[in-house]
């Protein structure tokens, strides 16, 4: 069994390093497929074992998922806030270091988790039906204060938020198999693609390196992190994503900083997800909607073999995130930009045709041209966001 064990966690790993380069490929799809064969996977492997395999290919996708963000500019809802600061790097020729802050984030998410998991246990089952009342209003006073700060036009901040927002609720409400990828796919990641193309941009020669960070640079964007997420990661419809949100509107940290954040949160609500379903009975996303299919009853027993596991696939993410970092390091400023980016506007186009249908290209376009607008306007892509907030706040109110 136990040798069976490790050799599902490997291939969890082997299979999320896949899911996390691939852009539009999320552990989601992978887990409804292993849902919809469950009954055959079951007549050859335990149910632990598929729920290792699940474990170690989600923290092996969250821990690599900024590689495409930020090297190709082709984001998953998780990621689409790290674009711009990852892409600040990359055309500085630091787009590892970008990469290497996210892991750190990552593997420092995964060793807090150990310490403030008791205050779960102490806390949210017995405060959770009162937090979920507030919710609304945390989103909304988040929206209100991303807009104060905005320096360049807040006419252009609030309609780009409520256009978006419009967009979400469209998008969200109607029969799309996946329609968070054409929606932000098109918001942050062919938008600034086609930006890119129209403004000649060059990919500078890329080096390894490997920053010194303060106490306060690590410490700062890992308290935000962990804070927002345990909000998120235990109320319906609600994720990184508005994690991310939330966590940027609170505190404006520097790029450093900021992707150490964006790394911890991904992992957090991911682990946080695993706990919830424990705690609370509740379902936070794809992979552990599969984990509640394949376990009849989660025990605390069970619980702390997913942590278990966690620990082992993370150490082993963090690893391999980097040795595919080096890769995309040397070969990166080697490929004509342009070209990359056409290929890569393709390829989500083609996902997206395949996984939703040609009806859904009305959704991948539409959310193009509006993400078009902050480039345009030169101003911060982060209201964006109102196309996950604003849906989000009415679903809760």
């Amino acid at each position: 069994m136990l040798i069976e064990l490790l050799l599902a966690i490997l291939l969890g790993i082997l299979f999320g390093s896949l899911t996390a380069i691939t852009p539009g490929l999320h552990i989601n799809t992978i887990s409804i497929l292993l849902i919809t064969y469950s009954a055959i996977a079951l007549n050859y492997f335990h149910p632990i074992i598929l729920v290792a395999f699940i474990i170690s290919m989600s923290i092996m996708h969250t821990t690599g998922d900024p590689i495409p963000s930020i090297f190709l500019g082709a984001p998953d809802a998780d990621q689409a806030l790290s674009v711009q600061p990852g892409h600040r790097l990359l055309f500085q020729g630091k787009g590892f270091e970008a990469v290497y802050l996210t892991v750190i984030g990552s593997l420092l998410a995964v060793l807090s988790i150990i310490l403030i998991t008791p205050i779960f246990f102490l806390i949210i089952s017995k405060t959770y039906s009162s937090i979920v009342n507030f919710i609304p209003f945390i989103l909304i006073l988040a929206a209100l204060f991303l807009i104060i700060k905005e320096p360049k036009s807040k006419f252009y901040a609030i309609f780009i938020f409520f256009l978006s927002g419009i967009l979400g609720l469209i998008t969200t409400s109607s029969n799309t198999a996946q329609p968070l990828l054409p929606l932000l796919s098109g918001l942050f990641g062919i938008s600034a693609l086609i930006y890119g193309l129209f403004n000649k941009i060059k990919i500078p020669k890329q080096i390894i390196t490997f920053p010194k960070l303060k106490k306060s640079e690590i410490l700062s964007p890992l308290i935000l992190g962990a804070t927002s997420s345990i909000f998120m990661g235990f109320l319906p419809a609600l994720g990184a994503s508005q994690a991310a949100t939330i966590s940027a509107s609170i505190k404006e940290l520097k790029t450093k900083s900021f992707l150490i954040m964006m790394g911890s949160i991904n992992t957090f609500v991911m682990i946080i997800s695993f706990i919830a379903l424990y705690l609370i009975d509740k379902t936070r996303s794809g992979s552990v909607v599969a984990i509640s299919e394949l376990l009849e009853t989660i025990t605390f027993n069970h619980l702390i073999l997913f942590i278990a596991i966690t620990l082992i696939a993370a150490g082993v993410a963090a690893i391999i995130t980097i040795k595919i970092a080096k890769i995309f390091t040397k070969i990166i400023n080697k490929i004509n930009y342009r070209i990359l980016s056409i290929i890569i506007i393709f390829i989500i186009i083609a996902l997206t045709i395949v996984i939703n249908g040609f009806s859904s290209l009305l959704i991948l376009f539409t959310a193009t041209s509006i993400g078009l607008i902050p480039h345009i306007k030169g101003i911060r892509k982060i209201y964006l966001m109102g196309s996950l907030m604003l849906p989000t706040i009415l679903f809760l109110i």
